[in-house]
């Protein structure tokens, strides 16, 4: 892409999506799935199919050439559910949370494993044993963008929002887990030579790498905090070392058999975790910062919706699996929630409405599939289904969020006396231009 092209398209995508809000406001359907639809219809089988350069994007290629606004995002995404891990909400639903994230992970993981298995004894020339180990550990992971956009949306606020969030970052971290043990089970199973380096090392290896950087950035950013007396300098510092510690966990290298590797979410989680505990200005600042990332958000959104494949549904046999998938991956997530938070002694309307927060899914999945492509052919229908399966939960992932959340009394209805001033005040504005 060219830098006009370029700048075109991220325009149009900007535009696109907020125009799209405006569209779904009469449904009250949250902005992550305007953002979506948006992505999807000046993607490549939209308008981007139309080849005229800058309107859509006319191909895949084009939607994931802007790579850099999802890490950018997801980094800051991360940066924020950080801020969900302060010490004094900790000591209060810490156990709560670490039990449930992950219960619900591995509930997910070994239904969806058992469903698949059935598949496998039934049609093994269609679905391996190798692909179904790797579905069941993709399955185990939920997005973080989707969850905290409608948070924010809604203002959600209570005892099952302070539950979710952590809940979900916690969700990455087990998942990252489950996957590269089920992935290195795979391996073994394709090529039958065994990889403990794969199975066990690594993965340890890529947390602890992960939450040290993030530690280590998150003191060297409240110890330059101070070097500034301007909140608009200290924002702009935070800004950078978000970035910073985005680019850094990109890194990755060898050394022998052992990968070294950061998960970027992890990092920049850890990041605001040190960041807001330690820095006496970090609440005001992570607000800040918020408000600044919102354009950043929605584009990433957009995007994603333009890289969905819609081919997918030509497929049927990849259709069928893919609804095994989303059916029993949504029971496992639902079951999972609902008993682990009975065991802790959660509320009633967390039971019962958690564990629908929790079916969106994205950015960590589809990094998961795109790994699985090391197993060559194999790897090509779990990367579909997994496709499939994200087009669904990100339709209606945030809409299931939003109604679970305002069922538990966590999204509250504008008051009578804001819409009223809304509507005077727009009222005033018609008199004024007539």
């Amino acid at each position: 892409m060219t830098a006009l092209s370029t700048l075109l398209s991220v325009s149009i995508s900007l535009l696109a999506g907020l125009l799209m809000t405006r569209l779904f406001k009469p449904l009250k359907l949250p902005s992550v799935t305007a953002y979506l639809i948006a992505g999807v219809l000046i993607g490549p089988y939209c308008l981007g199919a139309l080849g005229i350069s800058g309107l859509g994007f006319s191909s895949y290629e084009e939607a994931t050439a802007l790579s850099l606004v999802s890490e950018v995002a997801l980094g800051f995404i991360a940066f924020s559910i950080g801020n969900e891990f302060r010490l004094d909400d900790l000591k209060k639903t810490g156990k709560q949370a670490l039990i449930i994230g992950v219960f619900q992970a591995l509930a997910a993981l070994l239904l969806v494993d058992l469903a698949l298995y059935a598949v496998h004894l039934i049609i093994p020339q269609k679905l391996t044993l190798a692909q179904v180990v790797t579905l069941g550990a993709i399955a185990t992971a939920t997005a973080p963008a989707a969850t905290l956009m409608v948070v924010r949306q809604y203002k959600a606020h209570g005892p099952l929002t302070k539950l979710l969030l952590p809940i979900v970052a916690l969700d990455d971290a087990v998942g990252l887990v489950a996957f590269a043990v089920s992935f290195g089970v795979a391996k073994t199973l394709v090529s039958s030579q065994i990889d403990m380096v794969s199975i066990i090392v690594n993965p340890i290896i890529e947390i602890v790498c992960s939450l040290a950087l993030g530690a280590i950035m998150g003191w060297v950013l409240t110890q330059l905090e101070r070097l500034f007396n301007s909140n608009t300098n200290r924002l702009n510092l935070t800004i950078g070392a978000v970035l910073l510690t985005a680019s850094i966990s990109m890194v990755d290298f060898h050394i022998g058999a052992v990968h070294i590797q950061f998960s970027s979410l992890l990092t920049c989680m850890m990041l605001g975790t040190v960041f807001c505990n330690i820095c006496p200005l970090s609440h005001d600042l992570m607000g800040a910062a918020d408000k600044w990332t919102s354009p950043i958000f929605a584009l990433f959104f957009v995007i994603s919706g333009a890289e969905l494949e819609l081919s997918v549904f030509t497929d049927i046999a990849i259709v069928a699996i893919g609804v095994m998938y989303i059916i029993f991956r949504s029971a496992g997530k639902y079951l999972g929630a609902f008993f682990s938070a009975k065991a802790t002694k959660c509320s009633p309307e967390i039971c019962k409405y958690l564990g629908i927060t929790l079916l969106p899914q994205a950015g960590v999945a589809l990094g998961m599939c795109a790994t699985a492509m090391q197993l060559g052919a194999e790897g090509t229908l779990i990367r579909n289904i997994t496709l499939f399966a994200v087009l669904i939960y990100e339709l209606f992932g945030p809409v299931f969020t939003r109604m679970a959340l305002t069922a538990a009394g966590e999204i509250k209805p504008m008051p009578d006396h804001v819409k009223n001033r809304r509507e005077i005040k727009l009222a005033e504005s018609k008199t004024d231009k007539a």
